[in-house]
């Protein structure tokens, strides 16, 4: 398999990029599909990378660097369907690879993780990135295929690697970035497109969500069956109005 190390293309064996794309050490990374060789709002990646970059002092090359050596890598891995992975490590290191990626459309089960989190402002998209990935890990130990993450100070945040939208009272809504929520792509996306609110969910609330979905830039829109074993209804034309204007967004 071949990746991308400070803008040159070299067999990842003789990189220090792991498989899926992580340098080592500590840094920023953006997680991007692809589409028939195509990066879907690649602009909007870049930019949420120069504001995380700017608040962990971190120097980035430049983005005509980045988009020419992605444009390179997707040719020679290339994949119908993608995961794009670029990380900038603290010391000025930059890495990119391709993987194939399997959609999953089907509805989610997810659980309410254990624990609160202490909200320190506005998350960053880092790495190391294992407090996420064994929020995940403990949810599927519990049977649930996401979690919902919430905070100290009693408000509804995210999933452990996707941000939220629900329904409730007739109305879409998601939490605002200051409740401890990562400004995600397709979050942004949905709220300039799709008539949704932004406001805070307290914990009190999670029994009034009617619908929902997990949203990402790999999955898109991925529907909640169940939160804590509780069914909801479900949306598919919300899905279809979010995946339509993903795809009208997408180039770029």
């Amino acid at each position: 398999m071949k990746v991308i190390v400070n803008g040159a293309l070299v067999p990842q064996e003789q990189s220090q990029c792991s498989v899926l794309g992580w340098l080592e050490g500590a840094g920023i990374f953006e997680t991007i599909k692809t589409v028939d060789g195509k990066p879907w709002a690649l602009s909007r990646h870049m930019r949420r990378a120069v504001n995380s970059a700017a608040r962990e002092k971190i120097v980035l090359p430049s983005e005509e660097l980045v988009r020419e050596s992605i444009a390179t890598l997707l040719k020679v891995e290339s994949h119908p369907t993608g995961l794009l992975r670029v990380s900038f490590d603290a010391t000025g290191n930059w890495a990119a690879v391709h993987l194939s990626y399997m959609e999953n459309s089907l509805p989610a089960k997810v659980g309410i993780h254990g624990k609160t989190l202490v909200i320190e402002g506005v998350p960053v998209k880092s790495y190391p990135y294992n407090h996420r990935l064994e929020i995940l890990e403990q949810a599927r130990i519990n049977g649930f295929d996401e979690a919902l993450v919430t905070s100290s100070d009693g408000k509804v945040c995210e999933g452990s690697v996707c941000n939220l939208v629900v329904k409730i009272a007739g109305k879409w809504c998601t939490p605002p970035l200051s409740d401890g929520v990562l400004p995600g792509v397709m979050r942004a996306l949905v709220i300039e497109n799709c008539n949704v609110i932004v406001r805070s969910i307290p914990i009190s609330e999670i029994e009034s969500i009617e619908s929902g979905f997990l949203l990402s830039s790999l999955r898109l829109a991925q529907p909640i069956a169940s939160i804590d074993g509780r069914e909801l209804s479900q949306s598919p034309e919300f899905r279809d109005e979010i995946e339509a204007m993903a795809l009208r967004t997408s180039v770029g």
